[in-house]
């Protein structure tokens, strides 16, 4: 058996800058040095053991004679991990002669008055895996368990624990000897290490001790308290007939002062109990928990456990009636916790608490404005979601909630804003019975909107749905109050005056002031007085002037499809009444030209655009001239239009649900009790012993999770067959770093020494530790493994070569150069989805862009864009309904998120080059987004090499 296959039980870091010393230089430390000097040789004769350099059989005798008799502790501790790692028997496997001598070291430190001496003696022996030099010790063991110290005490049990498990012919009276030690004692760590042991060997035994002391549980210590745990699970789950017996005392530690014994003993007694009464208890006590907790780590894994429970109907029942009391946890910080708190209490939700519950969060979106802007504006978001789909789930409420909520449309928070305008326009459209109540609001507080896309989403709103004569009045009026004056142009260049002579005033009633010079080497020449006027009358302008001053002109291109549609309505209301059709409809015109002419007279901040113009002017020549078609167009197709998105939006959402109920985590090969869920277990499995047989690998596992063949896939060769040395490399990816397990083979009849692997990364990739040089054999081969920390989604090579030299050779060191290993970004990154405003938002604020060329023999435009969805692990945004019919041009968002955090979003422009011709080649552009600028680059070169392979292989079959 080589090294690389012993038993392991200690880790110990081996420094990279340590000098290999010779073993004449350690005799002579062992033998003529101090107590310091033999601890440093003894170091690092356990770094030679430790990294397989061969000592000769001398050595131990050295350690033997010079350092077992020394007393000092730093030597003693030095010496345990010394008998742990050394050879204790020859190439026959008979045990070396010097290890009687160690015995009887072993037997002196279970007798040194010390205790900490004998403490670290009996944990040492948990290791050993020799019953010959176990059996003599058995005698001093027993004596320990009577020792004053309770150090000393508590490590016997575990020395006896390990000892009767692994050779129980060497105190086959364990059980026995164990549990009267249990009843005597009085040290909790003590009596715990004690139980411990009866519950695995004799849970007869654990029982009757249990039973005996049932009514003190609550008094014991934390540490004894989750062993009872354990044994009634285990005891009940083998014998169902004793729950009746235990079930009482799993109530009890549901009091404990203990976080961890509260948590054990609520999951034991959901799965003791199906009763509501047990369910209720345990999901009040998980409440409690996270009400208490402060770590958010904490709250989120027993949020995660009360989302098990409504899994089922009976559990369902009982948290409805706990809603309230789970929405207590919306009083923590953090905003993962609150936005899993509000999804838990919305998929309670029902007609019997619904109007408490409107009122608490009403309470709590009061309580937001006190917070951080940032964290503030985000909670309030959600907030406003989850009243959105209770307003729709239970539309008898909604008179309570949209007061509250039109509040936010003048919120300087503009994701507030964006959510309840979303709230709003899916409530007029599928609640007819609120429309006058939610128009009534929206009319009240258009004014005071201070975002400009939050103006236009209300202005269309109402524009949409006001169907009277007087709504539309009212509307026109608005809009007439928030532009303002009109000409716009005439009236801003009246103000503009106005500020000159407010200047030219102040200039002729002040003194001569001293001429200012300004940073730049001009004279200052605006004063103090006009300064105030200016901003006076830009603070006091109507909203919607103001906006297009600002130069958002894309607000007036809107506002032209708004006003014809209420012209077009109004002209359908008044038939017989050309005259008041034809008044409105010039007032309309009047309102849309002062607004071009704005745009093009250069008092805004940026000039309209050729697009809003257009838009503009096509409406200002519809509503004069008429137009066939245009009231159906406007009034009809519009409001189908976004029926067919919300309900679109609907199966989405669904769809997304369902596929979340499906999707299985990797990481439910490994079943923790307190980190995995437990819904998809099987019931009736041991919790303790399936997780452990699974983190052990003796559980079968399901052919998902059966690696034999895809690591296969992941070997990468690095070095030629007729290289003196071969090797290969298994890249296993991880979240934060990447593991090479290579295998290193000599294929030469020579012996190399110091065969060393040595490592070079490009990219953000740092290698966390150099590989140990090692010694081959004519025709050896060995396994060297690599970490490499991976700090960001970005494409990184991994350099390597390997170096050695030969023995008995006199030539300079041989170097062998192996193929570069590349590293996918792929393996990084995860599809991501965002909402459309948030994908704006994304879009607007992340600084690098990356513009990439479409260059694909793919001629279907459809399947182009899965190919980009494959290729590059991004989610496409757009929805399946904007992507129907036939047409010679696409348009889609996409999104995607790194494991480290990072966003990447990315918009596709594609069309045919002649939408006539089927087999017409497809051109555009694809944008990339990403806060990083490797993220953009790296995604960026990841579509050109897959169109450039794209092309290769769709030109073969031709070659």
């Amino acid at each position: 058996m080589s090294s690389s296959e012993l038993p392991c039980y200690t880790l110990l870091h081996v420094p990279n800058d340590w000098e290999l010393p010779s073993e004449a230089q350690l005799k002579e430390k062992f033998e003529k040095g101090d107590d310091k000097g033999r601890a440093d040789a003894l170091k690092k004769l356990i770094y030679m053991i430790q990294t397989g350099e061969k000592t000769s059989p001398g050595m131990l005798m050295y350690v033997i004679r010079f350092c077992l008799p020394s007393n000092d502790h730093t030597l003693k501790k030095l010496l345990l991990i010394f008998w742990e790692i050394v050879p204790k028997t020859n190439p026959q496997g008979k045990l070396l002669h010097e290890m009687i001598l160690v015995c009887d070291a072993y037997r002196k430190d279970l007798q040194h008055p010390n205790e900490f001496v004998r403490g670290s003696t009996l944990r040492f022996l948990c290791k050993l895996k020799e019953p010959e030099l176990l059996e003599p010790l058995m005698p001093a063991i027993r004596t320990c368990l009577e020792h004053r110290h309770s150090y000393v005490r508590r490590n016997a049990v575990c020395a006896i624990f390990t000892i009767f498990r692994n050779f129980e012919f060497l105190i086959p009276d364990a059980p026995e000897l164990v549990s009267n030690f249990l009843e005597g004692e009085q040290d909790a760590s003590c009596k715990r290490n004690a139980f411990m042991m009866l519950l695995h060997v004799d849970q007869t035994r654990a029982l009757d001790f249990l039973s005996g002391c049932i009514d003190q549980v609550t008094q014991f210590g934390d540490i004894l308290q989750l062993i009872i745990v354990e044994l009634i699970y285990k005891v009940c789950h083998t014998n169902p007939a004793e729950r009746s017996r235990f079930i009482r005392c799993v109530y009890n530690l549901l009091q404990s002062q203990s976080a961890a014994v509260r948590y054990e003993a609520a999951g034991t007694l959901i799965t003791l109990s199906p009763a509501p009464a047990a369910i209720k208890a345990a999901a009040s006590t998980y409440i409690e928990l996270i009400v208490k907790e402060s770590d958010n780590n904490v709250k989120l894994i027993v949020l995660d456990r009360l989302m098990e429970l409504r899994t089922n109907s009976a559990g369902e029942r009982v948290l409805q009636e706990l809603v309230m009391d789970i929405l207590r946890v919306l009083a923590s910080p953090g905003l993962e916790v609150r936005k899993k708190t509000l999804a838990l209490a919305l998929d309670l939700i029902s007609s019997r608490n619904v109007e408490d519950m409107v009122m608490f969060l009403k309470k709590e979106i009061s309580k937001s404005s006190n917070e951080s802007a940032d964290e503030g504006a985000r909670y309030r978001q959600e907030l406003v979601r989850t009243l959105h789909t209770a307003t729709i789930k239970f539309p008898d409420v909604a008179p309570q909630i949209v007061p509250v909520l039109m509040e936010f449309l003048s919120d300087d928070s503009e994701l507030a804003a964006v959510s309840v305008v979303e709230f709003v326009r899916e409530a007029v459209h599928k609640l007819p019975h609120l429309k006058p109540v939610i128009l009534q609001s929206l009319q009240e507080g258009l004014l005071s909107i201070r975002k400009p896309k939050i103006f236009m989403s209300a202005l269309w709103i109402l524009g949409s749905y006001c169907e009277t004569n007087e709504t539309i009045a009212e509307v026109r009026r608005l809009v007439k109050e928030a532009i303002g004056e009109l000409p716009i142009v005439d009236s801003e260049l009246r103000l503009i005056e106005g500020t000159e002579e407010v200047k030219d005033d102040a200039k002729a009633g002040s003194k001569p002031q001293k001429q200012l010079v300004t940073a730049d080497g001009t004279y200052a020449t605006q004063s103090a007085a006009m300064s105030t006027a200016v901003r006076t009358g830009e603070d006091h302008r109507p909203p919607l002037r103001r906006f297009l001053l600002d130069g958002e002109f894309f607000l007036g291109a809107t506002l032209s499809t708004i006003l014809s549609k209420l012209a077009e309505r109004y002209a359908k209301l008044n038939q017989g009444n050309s005259p008041r059709v034809n008044a409105f409809k010039a007032d309309v015109m009047f309102i849309l030209s002062s607004i071009v002419n704005l745009g093009k007279s250069g008092l805004s901040k940026n000039n309209i655009t050729e697009d809003d113009l257009d838009r503009m002017c096509t409406t200002i020549k519809v509503l004069a001239e008429g137009c066939p078609g245009a009231e159906e167009i406007f009034l009809d197709k519009c409001r189908e239009s976004l029926e067919i998105m919300l309900s679109n939006k609907h199966e989405v959402k669904q769809d997304e649900q369902i596929k979340k109920k499906n999707q299985v985590e990797v990481d439910k090969t490994i079943v923790f009790t307190q980190l995995s869920a437990r819904a998809d277990q099987v019931t009736g499995d041991n919790l303790f012993d399936l997780s452990l047989s699974q983190a052990l690998g003796t559980a079968q596992k399901t052919s998902k999770f059966d690696f034999s063949s895809s690591k296969l896939g992941k070997v990468i060769q690095l070095a030629g067959f007729s290289d003196p040395v071969y090797a290969e490399a298994y890249v296993n990816v991880n979240q934060y770093d990447i593991v090479l397990d290579v295998l290193i083979v000599n294929q030469t009849a020579d012996t190399l020494q110091n065969c060393s692997l040595e490592l070079s990364t490009m990219g953000d990739l740092k290698l966390v530790e150099k590989p140990t040089p090692c010694t081959l054999g004519p025709h050896d081969f060995t396994n060297i493994k690599a970490t490499i920390k991976v700090a960001s989604a970005e494409n990184g090579v991994i350099f390597s070569v390997i170096s050695y030299d030969v023995r008995g050779s006199q030539s300079d060191r041989n170097c062998v150069y192996l193929q570069d290993i590349k590293i996918d970004i792929m393996d990084y990154i995860v599809p991501g989805s965002v909402t459309d405003t948030e994908f704006r938002q994304m879009w607007n604020d992340f600084e690098w862009e990356n513009k990439v060329t479409v260059n694909t023999p793919i001629t279907d435009l459809r399947e182009f864009l899965a190919h980009i969805s494959a290729i590059t692990n991004m989610r496409c945004l757009t929805a399946d309904a904007a992507l129907a019919g036939e047409c010679g041009f696409l348009a889609a968002n996409f999104c995607a998120h790194s494991i480290f955090g990072e966003d990447a979003l990315a918009n596709v422009c594609i069309e045919k080059a002649n939408p006539l011709e089927e087999e017409s080649p497809i051109v555009g552009h694809i944008r990339i987004r990403a806060k990083s600028q490797g993220m953009a680059l790296t995604l960026g070169d990841k579509i050109n090499s897959a169109q450039r392979e794209r092309k290769r292989g769709a030109r073969a079959p031709a070659a």
